[in-house]
């Protein structure tokens, strides 16, 4: 199979699992991620296919289309490593679609980011939430979506996140010391009470 062919595949692939993806996220409230910009071609098309919802796109330098850029409020600039775990707080559980398009062509380095990127996403996503994604990734209890028709396994990745998720609170502030507490059996003044007597009871 030639490049070309290989390319014009695999965008059909993503086209195909984008539309499915859409579809299924009917009744599931919540955000879209983009994860990569690229020239702006799936940016695009979510923003197309899901108009009554927030695209929020991570890109480390933007060279896309001047008409698929999206605006200031709705782009994180910056390595998408770092982007994610400061979105955390603002956008913790409320991301019902992200799509990642981060590949490279180094298998290797592909392996390994994809690997980063998934331990970072638990916190964000939605219960019920799709993830469709050109590496594999790994997400705890994730399931398998089936693919389209036509898309051959590998080319392209879709899971979805169980329907209640377990997210991980933020860590509470330290609380201060008390401070010492008063000791039963002691006197004012810092003294022991003395001991009762013992004996006969007084007649």
């Amino acid at each position: 199979m030639s490049r070309l062919d290989s390319a014009i595949r695999r965008l059909m692939a993503q086209r195909a699992c984008l539309d499915l993806a859409c579809e299924l996220l009917a009744g599931t409230p919540g955000h879209v991620f983009e994860l990569g910009l690229g020239n702006g071609r799936t940016y695009d098309h979510l923003r197309e296919r899901l108009p009554d919802r927030e695209i929020f796109v991570f890109e480390k330098h933007v060279s896309a289309h001047p008409s698929c850029i999206p605006d200031d409020d709705h782009l994180f600039l910056g390595d998408v490593l770092d982007a994610l775990p400061a979105a955390q707080e603002r956008f913790r559980g409320t991301v019902a679609l992200l799509h990642a398009d981060v590949g490279s062509g180094v298998v290797e380095s592909n392996r390994r980011l994809a690997a980063r990127v998934s331990s970072l996403l638990p916190p964000l996503l939605a219960p019920g939430a799709l993830v469709v994604t050109d590496q594999e990734m790994t997400l705890p209890a994730a399931a398998p979506v089936a693919l389209p028709d036509g898309v051959a396994p590998g080319r392209y990745h879709m899971v979805r996140s169980p329907p209640s998720m377990i997210l991980s609170p933020p860590r509470p502030r330290p609380r201060p010391s008390p401070g010492p507490l008063p000791l039963s059996g002691r006197a004012a003044g810092g003294s022991p009470a003395p001991p009762p007597a013992r004996g006969r009871r007084p007649r």
